[in-house]
């Protein structure tokens, strides 16, 4: 297959920049794959959609303040880290823009409490760091670093839990997981009123989620590792859904990851902690997932194709054109 086959044209003025207040007030697209059918809606509707047995899968990761702004000593050049992965207590992947000059040996300095230095290059031209600090790591991260906002958002994110959802749990992510930032406490508890049973996995979202393709065949995309963890109640949820014939739903392209990642077989999940690089495309034979609730996708990207193995490539990009001439906001969204 070729990337292009992945693209469509999105007016930039249709790419919202601001979430919708509140959360749940984003419009909704239902599809129905099999019956070719397009529906209008709003999110605060999706009980409608869903009935008694069925499980929503939640990734309840929660975003870190990844992007830290330093000086190399010596030079006072500028320089970006974009956190991706602790190693250890004190060692990190990360993504270092400009990267040209991060050699190893170099060190940036955010200030007099933190400073990191470069000692190696990893092999998805991201570098590993030693950050050097006085105090809790965490705490200082917490004052220095700022919200990793996708590069198509230009306008300050004020509050910084508008981009975190609502039942977040486990410290780790470098972008949030945005299909669950529509959910709002009360929506889930009438979700939970009509008998829809919640189950929660985790996935660190990092560079496989959203490093763009640069290879023109798609099948020669390698997909960088992220970490997951299923633990053994939402593994049981699963497979008991499965043996009694109900839906499984994903929150997101990074549920439907780690789900699919970690089948052992027909209907079973193994529970536990791992490493995934399971890269979805048309024609993948999806093993758990019965339903998806997903955002819009940039053009060419990893998600739009595992959506296109979901629901049909043709199918997708037409209700990707329906929701242009519907004058939807893109990425801020969802798709069920």
């Amino acid at each position: 297959m070729d990337i292009s086959d992945f693209d469509y044209d999105l007016p930039q003025e249709q790419i919202a920049q601001v979430p919708a207040e509140p959360r749940d007030s984003s419009r909704l697209m239902v599809l129905n794959p099999k019956e070719r059918t397009i529906q209008h809606h709003y999110f605060y509707q999706l009980e409608d959609f869903l009935k008694k047995g069925d499980v929503l899968i939640f990734n309840d990761t929660r975003v870190i303040p990844a992007r830290l702004i330093g000086e190399r000593e010596h030079t006072g050049g500028k320089v970006e880290i974009f956190l991706l992965h602790q190693m250890d207590k004190n060692h990190w992947e990360v993504l270092v823009k400009p990267g040209k000059k991060a050699r190893i040996g170099t060190v940036i300095s955010f200030g007099e409490e933190l400073s990191c230095e470069i000692i190696n290059r990893t092999d998805f031209g991201g570098r590993i760091v030693r950050f050097i600090y006085n105090g809790v790591f965490e705490e200082i991260l917490d004052r220095l670093g700022t919200m990793p906002l996708p590069p198509y958002i230009h306008e300050t994110l004020e509050d910084r839990e508008r981009y975190q959802t609502v039942y977040n749990r486990v410290k780790g992510s470098a972008a949030a997981p945005t299909a669950g930032l529509h959910f709002t406490e009360a929506l889930m508890e009438r979700l939970r009123e009509k008998g829809v049973q919640f189950g929660f996995i985790t996935l660190h979202v990092g560079l496989g989620t959203f490093r763009p393709v640069h290879v023109d065949v798609v099948e020669d995309h390698v997909m960088h590792r992220e970490f997951y963890s299923i633990p053994p109640e939402t593994a049981e949820l699963v497979q008991t859904a499965k043996k009694e014939g109900r839906r499984v739903i994903s929150v997101g392209t990074t549920s439907i990851r780690t789900l699919e990642a970690a089948v052992a077989s027909a209907g079973i999940i193994a529970a536990g902690s791992g490493w995934t690089d399971i890269f979805i495309y048309p024609g993948y034979q999806f093993k758990v997932v019965d339903a998806v609730i997903t955002n819009f996708h940039l053009p060419k990207s990893t998600l739009i194709m595992l959506v296109s193995a979901f629901a049909g490539r043709d199918f997708t990009l037409e209700a990707y054109r329906t929701a242009v001439e519907e004058r939807y906001r893109f990425f801020l969204l969802e798709m069920p």
